[in-house]
């Protein structure tokens, strides 16, 4: 069996030497990796199926996001993070055959702030034999409020991000997006508005 692709990190990221790292992964049925990615990779789309992201901008040509990309949005209490893509491939049609890992879409961008937090967040959608779909993302993050998250119960980037992928998936099938993981623990989404954001711009990560 060959083995799965990847999300590759830049070595200032990577994953077990940094504040805190998650990864989350979920496989459905009967979705294709292009239905995905045109929720994922149209930064428009965001709010409609992930309730833990708001003030979003997107770039200036457009909500469809591309290598160079510059966006912003506010997610987990953060005013809004001005975030760089630095990857951006499409995942490639598997209707004319090809091998199964082949083809798969990357999706990565980056962030840093003005106080010295920093993020690295990846995407990977990937079709599977029998019309599934998997979905990897995983986000690699500096700084001391991560590395006071990392030791948290729950983690709330996993559950976060769980949501994420839960939401694409039930976007994708046209089904309603329920009560997420965020909601069941407490934690408040979208809880950021315009007047109480103090510190509004964020650096763009180099």
């Amino acid at each position: 069996m060959p083995s799965q692709p990847s999300i590759s990190f830049p070595p200032h990221f990577t994953p077990g030497k940094t504040s805190n790292f998650v990864s989350n992964e979920t496989i459905a049925a009967g979705i294709s990796a292009s239905a995905i990615w045109a929720l994922l990779a149209d930064i428009s789309q965001w709010k409609t199926y992930y309730k833990n992201c708001a003030q979003i901008t997107p770039p200036e040509d457009g909500p469809q996001l591309r290598k160079g990309s510059v966006f912003k949005f506010s997610t987990f209490g953060f005013p809004p993070l001005t975030c760089e893509v630095k990857e951006c491939v499409a995942p490639r049609d598997k209707s004319g055959g090809g091998e199964e890992g082949e083809g798969e879409g990357r999706l990565a961008w980056q962030s840093e702030t003005p106080e010295g937090l920093e993020i690295y967040h990846a995407w990977l959608v990937q079709d599977l034999e029998g019309g599934r779909v998997r979905v990897l993302t995983q986000e690699s993050q500096i700084g001391p409020v991560f590395a006071e998250w990392n030791e948290q119960k729950p983690n709330k980037m996993l559950l976060g991000h769980q949501d994420w992928l839960d939401g694409l998936v039930s976007k994708a099938r046209g089904e309603e997006i329920g009560v997420t993981n965020l909601e069941r623990v407490g934690f408040p989404v979208r809880q950021i508005g315009e007047e109480e954001v103090r510190k509004a711009d964020v650096q763009i990560g180099v």
